[in-house]
């Protein structure tokens, strides 16, 4: 029974972020980017050049030309997906038409429109991503592709697909600087994307080959309070054993890592390299992968 009421007031939680990802995603639009014809990538960028050419709210395009991509791509990503993201779209379709009609725009310079409005887009977009949501439109094309690579980012699928729309939006507009705008806006947009979905995940990877492992190992476990794996390694010349330290440690452990390895064993073969994407306990969820 309790488990029950948790799960009911975890799904109603969710529910009610993704309205608030929905207003930030809306603000991002109406009081930013629309109001200076910027078109920003994805359905939100056609919906904007399209505003400007028939008597359609922008808010209502979002919703009207997420309807196809529902309906080619929404079955592959799940019914609770498909049903979040249905409701996140009506959200943001509703919000952009009220500020847009509501309220003055906040800035009338590109430049702080752009860096803004990017700002606020990553901040909707990633959130949802984070909460097991999309906000529609490129976000399933973006899930649907990374259903099948597994190593894309998702940061470098939207900045990919949004700078085919931003070229584009330059041909419509004929003119450049808008489109330079757009272009600051989705590489805005691009970079939060990536740093709210994997910023926590910016580690360090250390692989050591030494004659005292076992001491290395228990000075990382001690002193940095992480965890170490021993691994079975054979040298491939000599054809001895010799067991290998992996270990993951945030940005900030990494040069500490480095001088306790270098402290207990000055001969050690070191290995540091980024840990980008880690899954597991005291990491990453399996259940929220985007």
């Amino acid at each position: 029974m309790r488990q029950g009421v948790e799960k009911t007031k975890k799904y109603v939680l969710k529910y009610i972020l993704l309205i608030g990802c929905a207003a930030v995603y809306a603000a991002g639009i109406s009081l930013f980017l629309d109001p200076l014809g910027i078109a920003p990538g994805g359905v939100t960028g056609i919906a904007i050049l399209l505003n400007r050419y028939v008597p359609i709210p922008t808010g209502t395009l979002i919703f009207a030309l997420n309807v196809p991509i529902l309906l080619i791509g929404g079955w592959k990503l799940g019914r609770n997906l498909l049903l979040s993201t249905v409701w996140t779209i009506l959200w943001i379709s509703f919000f952009a038409d009220v500020f847009s009609l509501s309220l003055v725009p906040a800035s009338g310079d590109p430049l702080v429109a752009a860096l803004l409005g990017g700002i606020l887009l990553a901040l909707g977009v990633g959130t949802a991503f984070q909460v097991g949501a999309t906000t529609g439109g490129i976000d399933i094309l973006v899930r649907l592709l990374r259903l099948k690579y597994r190593h894309l980012r998702t940061g470098t699928c939207f900045l990919l697909l949004d700078l085919t729309i931003v070229f584009i939006s330059g041909v419509v507009l004929r003119s450049v600087e808008t489109a330079a705008y757009a272009f600051l806006a989705v590489m805005t947009s691009s970079f939060l994307v990536d740093r709210i979905l994997y910023g926590r995940d910016e580690e360090r990877l250390l692989y050591v080959i030494s004659g005292v492992p076992e001491q290395i190992a228990e000075r990382f476990l001690l002193e940095l309070h992480t965890g170490a794996t021993l691994l079975a390694g054979r040298g491939a010349y000599s054809g001895r054993e010799r067991p290998v330290i992996m270990c993951v440690v945030r940005k900030s452990l990494a040069p500490r890592a480095m001088a306790i390895v270098r402290e207990t064993d000055e001969n050690a073969f070191l290995i540091v390299t980024d840990a980008r994407e880690i899954y597991g306990e005291g990491h990453k969820s399996y259940t929220h992968v985007v």
